[in-house]
């Protein structure tokens, strides 16, 4: 029994649906079934969201429509929405954001083909060429690999998942059905992007979730435009593999660097947004004081020592001999190991650090002490040898 009814609506509601669609040719007033409204958010109550289409009668939205995954309501009174007509009772205007939420009938689907409007599917399954989409429980569609996405993405990313579809093609009366999700993701990009552009400002700090990781940097997508977060903005310090710092997914505060509209290039900073070391090295490493670091880099000139997070200071190739000459400073270190040096100079508004290595620096102040002690008590021996002479002197003379 319950079938026969089911049926029985479905069956009303594609005469509806496409008695309507002939009734609008014939009255140039009416909305035509499959037309593009936007509307605003009047008020929401129970199972429906009221609309305002500037038009006569009142618009009405299913509110599961307007969900997301974990059930709640994308929408507030006041927002604007973008719908497509179904239907007209009376005074009340059908509206839907998409179209196969349930019993999507053959009429529907057609019209949502010629229309445009969005049908919502499910990935059943993938099969060759790309997936098996089921729209309204019945209905199956195919999906091209090319078209689930911007991006090409695994089957697990997609699979058991709802996802809102247009449909490209329809034949055979529907059972022969393509559908694409990346135009409607296309579309979005565009709604979002065109947003940014009102707002967005170079200096301006963002969020944005990190979409790829390349050898070279990170693709930050910030809601409308993705940009490039270079390996070299990650942070203050050296980062030798982008993946020990960042993972697909994770969400990020960035500066915003640069925007080129036009070419569509965009770039951002991470570090910008983080404390920067130079402002307190002067406390952290006064002159004179011994501290360890890693040798980052070896040089014609010298070793780079890296001291903490952005902070490397340099050891110039004419103290690493030990009073020796050298011809590079490989002779002397390797890149990697942990070595104490002493900090000679620091000037924090050119951001340089003189070093010297600790044990040269310490043999070189005790020498010199040593000489020091050495100077004095010659001295002090000196003056007790000219006072004896003087007093043999006045013995004599006596």
């Amino acid at each position: 029994m319950t079938t026969d009814v089911t049926e029985q609506e479905e069956t009303a509601e594609e005469e509806n649906f496409a008695e309507l669609f002939a009734r609008s040719y014939s009255d140039p007033g009416r909305l035509e079934p499959g037309q593009k409204v936007t509307a605003r958010v009047l008020s929401i109550s129970g199972d429906w969201v009221f609309i305002d289409t500037g038009r006569k009668g009142e618009g009405v939205l299913d509110r599961k429509e307007l969900l997301d995954p974990e059930g709640n309501l994308v929408v507030r009174i006041g927002d604007t929405v973008t719908a497509w007509f179904i239907s007209a009772s009376g005074n009340e205007l059908r509206f839907t954001t998409k179209v196969g939420g349930g019993s999507a009938g053959t009429a529907q689907l057609e019209e949502a083909w010629r229309s445009g409007i969005p049908v919502e599917g499910f990935v059943e399954k993938e099969i060759k060429g790309g997936y098996e989409i089921r729209i309204g429980g019945s209905v199956r569609a195919f999906c091209p690999y090319s078209q689930i996405d911007l991006r090409r993405v695994s089957a697990d990313d997609v699979i058991g998942k709802h996802f809102s579809f247009r449909i490209t093609d329809y034949a055979e009366r529907g059972r022969n059905i393509v559908v694409s999700r990346r135009s409607i993701l296309e579309e979005e990009r565009l709604r979002e992007k065109e947003a940014l552009m009102e707002t967005l400002a170079v200096g301006q700090t963002v969020r944005g979730t990190v979409s790829s990781l390349r050898d070279f940097g990170a693709f930050i997508n910030v809601g409308g435009i993705e940009g490039l977060l270079p390996i070299s903005e990650v942070g203050w310090g050296r980062v030798a593999d982008i993946r020990e710092r960042l993972t697909e997914g994770q969400e990020v505060e960035v500066v915003v660097k640069s925007l080129d509209w036009e070419k569509e290039k965009f770039s951002f900073s991470l570090k910008d947004t983080l404390p920067d070391p130079w402002e307190q090295a002067v406390q952290a490493y006064p002159e004179g004081t011994y501290v360890t670091g890693r040798v980052a880099r070896l040089a014609n000139f010298g070793a780079f020592v890296t001291l903490g997070e952005g902070i490397d200071g340099l050891i110039p190739i004419s103290r690493l001999g030990g009073g020796k000459r050298i011809n590079h400073p490989r002779d002397v270190l390797k890149e990697g190991e942990t070595i104490e040096v002493k900090v000679e100079s620091l000037d924090r508004e050119s951001r340089r650090i003189s070093l010297s290595l600790a044990e040269a620096s310490r043999a070189a102040t005790q020498a010199e002490e040593e000489m020091v002690e050495f100077r004095k008590t010659a001295a002090e021996g000196a003056t007790r040898s000219l006072g004896s002479f003087g007093d043999l002197l006045k013995a004599k003379l006596k």
